[in-house]
């Protein structure tokens, strides 16, 4: 493959894939003692919501929410380091592993990500938000067959999950050259959100370069 195409391929990654698969939620409606709080999956007309539910004192509620501002605003090292002091304290709860792997992808610690997103899913291994950003990771770090693993897993546990699925597409248009697999899902992924228009562009696209 050419430095040019692999050069068009990496834009048109960063033009598709969304940073933000979902929302993340702490709160203190569980009992305690529970080791794997339940993953909540919603949906609603600003997209796609999964929410865990766990029994945890005020001070981590507090910080939990201080690390997700910190991220919000940039203030990456700074979640990242709230973030861990949680992991370290309570590391029976997902949310923040999968919190922490996210924030240590956008400072590319792959290898702490990982180890992240791993922990989340020792605690929890059927939170779909962990599998499909360790498929993130995996893609990011060239391991696609993995990559491609674990965004099937997320989407065996929640099928609804179409940022799993959009990641899918997206895997198997650019990455592994399997046509029958990127034209399935990016039409699954058009039903589930008829809104982005852009499937239609990279479905067409998809239909050139293979001749169809």
């Amino acid at each position: 493959m050419s430095s040019s195409t692999d050069f068009q391929q990496f834009i048109a990654v960063l033009r598709r894939i969304s940073i933000v698969a979902a929302t993340l939620i702490l709160c203190s409606c569980a009992g305690p003692g529970s080791k794997r709080p339940a993953a909540i999956v919603t949906s609603d007309s600003s997209g796609f919501s999964i929410s865990e539910a766990a029994g945890v004192g005020a001070w981590i509620r507090s910080d939990f929410a201080k690390a997700n501002r910190a991220l919000e605003e940039g203030e990456v090292e700074r979640g990242i380091e709230l973030l861990g002091e949680i992991a370290e304290s309570s590391p029976e709860l997902s949310a923040v592993h999968i919190n922490l792997g996210i924030a240590y992808q956008r400072t590319e610690d792959f290898e702490h990500a990982e180890a992240s997103l791993l922990e989340a899913l020792d605690v929890n291994p059927r939170h779909p938000v962990a599998h499909n950003e360790l498929g993130i990771v995996y893609r990011r770090t060239g391991r696609f067959e993995e990559a491609r693993k674990s965004y099937e897993a997320a989407l065996e546990l929640q099928p609804s999950f179409h940022f799993a699925r959009k990641n899918l597409a997206i895997l198997c248009d650019l990455f592994i050259s399997d046509v029958e697999c990127a034209l399935k899902h990016y039409e699954l992924y058009r039903a589930a959100v008829p809104a982005d228009k852009n499937v239609e562009i990279w479905i067409a696209d998809l239909h050139n370069r293979n001749g169809q």
